[in-house]
């Protein structure tokens, strides 16, 4: 299994890179955030890589940051998903993105991304709601947790005075779906 590469960049292809690794080019598809950050031709690069062997071939894929390349795996088990949909994704948003659009179940992001349409859309939320159901394992709180917390709970029909009284003993430390989790069990006692 290859899980990083260091070298030299040679070449810029979107989706794809070349890099050099003491002699051997290396071919590795990257999602577009990944490219973007990506140093000069002619400069040390590193990636971390998920290497997938398939009856068509042998792939690279090649990441910036190990949060990207964790939910790659997952958007790959996710059913009807593939690499090139996987990818697409992560092009079309940030892996933060993802989890706030998992956690409030919007579709209205993801069928903006190219190839997907509103079926796979309610697919992808549907399966990565459990995978992504440890989204506090992959995305850290932020401060704008306490906001996705309030919008969450509105998008589910709360009003803004019982969203705001169900967020007040709820800790700003937490991450997002915890706090949506704690929000809505006080809701249900109530």
């Amino acid at each position: 299994m290859i899980g990083c590469l260091s070298g030299i960049l040679l070449e810029k292809n979107p989706p794809q890179v070349l890099i050099d690794v003491h002699g051997i080019g290396y071919e590795v598809d990257v999602p577009m955030s990944t490219f973007y950050n990506l140093p000069a031709n002619g400069e040390k690069v590193t990636l971390l890589t998920h290497f997938a062997v398939r009856e068509d071939g042998h792939f690279l894929y090649g990441f910036c940051t190990s949060q990207e390349r964790e939910t790659f795996k997952r958007l790959l088990k996710v059913s009807g998903i593939g690499a090139r949909m996987a990818l697409a994704v992560l092009s079309g948003m940030s892996v933060k993105d993802l989890a706030q659009t998992v956690v409030r179940q919007d579709i209205g992001p993801l069928v903006k991304i190219p190839g997907i349409g509103k079926k796979t859309a309610e697919r992808l939320l549907l399966e990565l709601k459990d995978r992504l159901g440890g989204a506090e394992t992959i995305f850290p709180a932020g401060e704008g947790s306490r906001s996705d917390v309030l919008n969450a709970l509105l998008a589910l029909g709360y009003n803004e005075r019982e969203a705001r009284a169900a967020m007040k003993p709820i800790p700003a430390s937490l991450t997002t779906a915890e706090g949506i989790r704690q929000a809505l069990k006080l809701l249900s006692k109530a």
